[in-house]
């Protein structure tokens, strides 16, 4: 079968300006600077504290060997995943909440865009704590012990953070070609300062829990290739995912774990403090964090969860985005940071995958299976004339959900296969429960 295409119209929609259709002439990130986009977001304190997860009470559950090919496992399986569900985005310039309009209806897409957004608000504001801390301790060294409130660092970081964001991917782009390189050297010194130290659980466990930290932007595949410059083929795009990925990603873990085990701390960053003696490169560490914190946040943390506001309330980008800041800092973050917290970060991670693997299936089947790769657009975006909630879906969403918790430690991938199977048995057998026809 001759695979269908979806033309970009130039055309406005009733939707809010950064939920339209992203035409090929509009998109201005080109290779590079999307292989910089998942370095920077690689590169971050939220991973290196989920490989510190690994190390509990000063004792390892799993060995560095098994660290390294969990982590290559699920690095292999994001990539994949993520193309797979990418080449909506990417042929169309739809983003993922209105991609969400094909199998749940209008309004059933507000809700089920929620399990995008508000683990996207978490993560926003752990990192942003996490980099106060830094920040903190920063000024804590410059002043000589006279200044190190973390209050004030959090709040300054949160607005400076917004404000960056202001310009959506223009700015993502901007930031992460600058610091992804330098945030890179950083870890790398770190992972390279506790080479010498090695240890020896349970394998599948760890697999999606490293998996489980990228399910929430895997979900929103779309709202990232519709930036990128036309012309690439799924293979390439796949090397553009998995090339940064693997060693971002890859090395953040296993620098966690390791920095966990030397020190026994979770926090990496009370952990880098007491690891390291010199000033000058505290310094310079807790600086490589923050500029991390930074880029992880503007990729993947700011505008996805943005654009879910959006289409809830209709408000513009930047009210969006301003507000991500504020929900952020009613997060918690301070809790979720601490040393007795990283067992109950990784609980997070797995608690949500239990639905973002189910509604990632979902979209796979909808657009390969069901559709065969075609949308007509205008009936995408016709509110008026769309259905508001379609139950196939939903049906998929939970059953998917309940096996995944079943067996929650390798919740994401029961999710996903379940909560794909069923979607598409209830396509061939109950075709009248997917209300969305167009």
């Amino acid at each position: 079968m001759t695979e269908q295409t979806t033309s970009i119209r130039q055309k406005k929609y009733d939707v809010a300006e950064d939920l339209q259709p992203n035409s090929p002439a509009k998109r201005n990130i080109g290779p590079f600077s999307y292989m910089s986009m998942w370095l920077g977001d690689g590169f971050n304190i939220g991973n290196i504290t989920l490989g510190s997860s690994i190390v509990v009470a000063g004792v390892a559950t799993i060995n560095l060997i098994q660290t390294i090919t969990a982590a290559a496992v699920a690095i292999m399986l994001i990539a994949v995943v993520f193309i797979l569900n990418d080449r909506f985005g990417y042929r169309t310039g739809v983003p993922y909440v209105m991609q969400l309009r094909m199998s749940f209806g209008e309004k059933g897409a507000k809700w089920a865009s929620l399990l995008r957004g508000i683990p996207g608000i978490v993560w926003f504001g752990f990192q942003s704590w996490t980099g106060a801390l830094a920040l903190g301790q920063i000024f804590r060294i410059l002043t000589h012990g006279k200044f190190s409130n973390v209050w004030v660092c959090f709040i300054v970081f949160v607005i400076f953070q917004v404000l960056l964001a202001l310009k959506g991917f223009k700015s993502i782009k901007i930031v992460s070609e600058i610091i992804s390189v330098i945030v890179m050297i950083g870890f790398l010194v770190v992972l390279y300062s506790l080479l010498s130290n090695e240890w020896g659980g349970t394998f599948w466990g760890f697999v999606v829990a490293f998996l489980g930290n990228y399910t929430a932007i895997i979900l929103s595949a779309a709202d990232y290739s519709r930036e990128v410059k036309a012309g690439y083929s799924d293979v390439k795009r796949f090397f553009l995912y998995f090339t940064p990925i693997f060693l971002a990603y890859g090395a953040t873990i296993v620098t966690g774990a390791m920095l966990a085990a030397v020190t026994g701390i979770s926090s990496p960053v009370n952990a880098i403090a007491k690891l390291f003696d010199s000033n000058g490169f505290i310094l310079a560490i807790e600086g490589f964090i923050i500029l991390g914190v930074i880029t992880t946040n503007m990729v993947a943390n700011i505008m996805p969860p943005a654009y879910v506001i959006s289409s809830l309330f209709k408000v513009p980008q930047g009210i969006s985005v301003a507000l991500i800041g504020v929900l952020g800092i009613l997060s918690f973050p301070w809790i979720l940071v601490q040393d007795s917290s990283s067992a109950g970060l990784d609980m997070f991670i797995k608690a949500y995958s239990i639905f973002l693997g189910p509604v990632t299936a979902i979209l796979i089947v909808e657009y390969y299976v069901i559709r065969k790769h075609f949308v007509d657009l205008d009936k995408l975006y016709d509110s008026k004339n769309m259905v508001p909630y379609s139950p196939n879906a939903p049906i998929a969403l939970f059953t998917g959900a309940a096996a995944a918790f079943a067996f929650s430690n390798v919740s994401w991938l029961v999710g996903f296969f379940v909560g794909g199977l069923v979607y598409w048995l209830l396509a061939k057998y109950r075709p009248q429960g997917n209300r969305v026809q167009f």
